[in-house]
């Protein structure tokens, strides 16, 4: 689909949240669905809301586009070097490119950069993982199609030009698979089994993370933030050296996750002054705001909310506790767009880049002007090339003229016609069901007058097919790299191309065979 689930209500929806931000509420949100850890955790007046509330579960067709509110504080006056820039007043919108699948090669990038500006951002929230060049006793941890050093540069360089902020986004707790699923750190694994998370309590682990937030952060000097994630720490507290830790000291396995997460910030504000940090905020909704207090973290860092819904319940952000934060914040809005996988590196890709556009067009334009209106109807319009837009059926009329519009096309194509098409041809001929069935094709014999009434019908098809999907690879090719390509091909092309494949080449084979004998 060219779009979410969303009706036009929901979309417009999303402006209370940008009509919060600007007049400065303090957002407060409701529980989400976390670890197993929050049975462990206190159950008094908690960061993000009440301990026992649940959150509905997320949908993960819904998580090709996620909307938050980030706030960011502006930084503490002390003797620091203080950054030159200042966020304080500023609006901002970043888009969250999340590369541990199907990472756009840099020259796809450098066309939408311009775009994303255009339609309304102004940063950009770049979570690397394997796609970065890491160099030393850390290469184990690069892809084969990792970016170059140089691509880091460029990369920057191409987000300036288009007045684009570059945060990184470096996950320092949970989300780690792209590290520990390589045997080199199998051992920092917080539950062996698993390679989710990191155990907090042995010394390497913060050593390698100092490593690998160094490598980050030089490469990214002039950027203002660094994200350190901190989301989800499946099974955290299951492992024998936290529940060692967990029994000499009264259960609180929010007291341990904040002990790992302050010692990450406490590197970071000490290595690279006036450096403001962000962090996802689930894991602190059912700890208590004592604990979050007493442990300073509020002091350098500050939370960004994630929400996936297919709508938006102002009640959410009602009536609730603000946050132990004592500095300004600034407005912030943050448009996710997952680019990667659901959840993890072993999971399946999500929706390509291209195919998102229109979504991510929409959203951006609705947070500027503060609703979905005629204006910014047409813009949307205007900027990606499109007719009209059909919000209730969530298509786009036209064949678009941004960067990736024909990958957009073509993936319509697919998903709308590949699997029907070949479904009709092999399964609504009668002549295929007489005379060439799979016992048939098994035993290798058939009339070639009989296989002639459906013969050219179905090697037209096959062709036709056969062309479309040879010049789709040709698009996917320029801008993503060959695992990228493949691995889609397989999920979403092979299953069917590969049944046709198979029946043109019987259907060949015993054509040749000239009507001999079943084969014993």
């Amino acid at each position: 689909m060219a779009f979410p689930r969303n009706q036009k209500l929901n979309l417009l929806r999303l402006t209370v949240l940008l009509i919060v931000a600007l007049a400065g509420i303090k957002f407060i949100f409701r529980d989400s669905v976390t670890p197993d850890l929050h049975k462990h955790i206190s159950k008094d007046n908690d960061f993000w809301g009440k301990a026992g509330e649940e959150k509905e579960e997320a949908n993960p067709h819904n998580q090709a586009l996620e909307l938050s509110a980030v706030k960011i504080m502006g930084p503490k006056e002390d003797t620091k070097k203080q950054l030159s820039k200042d966020f304080s007043t500023t609006e901002m919108r970043l888009v969250h490119l999340d590369l541990k699948g199907a990472a756009p090669k840099v020259s796809y990038l450098e066309q939408v950069f311009p775009l994303l500006s255009k339609l309304g951002a102004n940063g950009i929230l770049v979570e690397y993982e394997d796609m970065f060049p890491f160099k030393g006793e850390l290469e184990t941890l690069k892809s084969s199609y990792a970016y170059s050093e140089d691509d880091i540069e460029k990369i920057q360089r191409l987000a300036a030009l288009s007045k684009l902020e570059v945060v990184p986004l470096v996950q320092t707790f949970g989300h780690v698979e792209f590290i520990l699923k390589h045997d080199k750190y199998r051992y920092l694994r917080e539950v062996e089994r698993f390679p989710n998370s990191l155990n907090p309590h042995l010394p390497d682990t913060l050593s390698l993370l100092k490593s690998i937030l160094s490598q980050v952060m030089d490469k990214h000097r002039h950027s203002s933030w660094i994200h350190i994630g901190a989301d989800e720490v499946f099974h955290l507290g299951e492992g024998m050296d936290s529940k060692n830790w967990i029994s000499l000291n009264n259960g609180d396995v929010g007291k341990m996750y904040l002990n790992h997460i302050k010692e990450v910030v406490n590197f970071i504000v000490n290595q690279y002054k006036g450096l403001q940090v962000l962090m996802w905020d689930d894991m602190l909704r059912k700890i208590s705001v004592g604990a979050i207090q007493e442990s300073g973290i509020p002091k350098h860092a500050s939370p960004v909310l994630w929400f996936y819904a297919p709508d938006f319940d102002t009640e959410q952000i009602g009536g609730r506790q603000s946050p132990p934060i004592s500095r300004p914040l600034c407005p912030v809005l943050l448009m996710s767009f997952a680019l990667s996988r659901l959840y993890d590196h072993y999971s399946v890709l999500c929706e390509l880049l291209p195919v998102g556009i229109p979504s991510l067009a929409m959203c951006l334009q609705t947070l500027v002007n503060g609703g979905f209106s005629e204006a910014t109807n047409k813009k949307i319009l205007d900027v990606l090339g499109f007719q009209n837009i059909h919000l209730e059926k969530s298509t786009c009329e036209g064949n678009g003229a941004f960067p990736g519009s024909e990958i957009y096309r073509m993936v319509e194509q697919i998903n709308g016609q590949l699997k029907e098409s070949i479904a009709k041809v092999l399964e609504e001929e009668s002549a295929i069901k007489g005379w060439f069935s799979p016992y048939h094709r098994k035993h290798q014999f058939g009339n070639p007058r009989n296989l002639e009434n459906f013969g050219s019908k179905v090697l037209k098809v096959h062709e036709d097919w056969e062309n479309f999907i040879q010049n789709f690879r040709s698009q996917l090719e320029s801008i993503y790299f060959p695992d990228t390509v493949e691995e889609w091909m397989e999920e979403n092309v092979n299953p069917y191309m590969d049944r046709l494949r198979e029946f043109v080449r019987d259907y060949r084979e015993i054509i040749r065979l000239n009507a001999k004998p079943k084969a014993l």
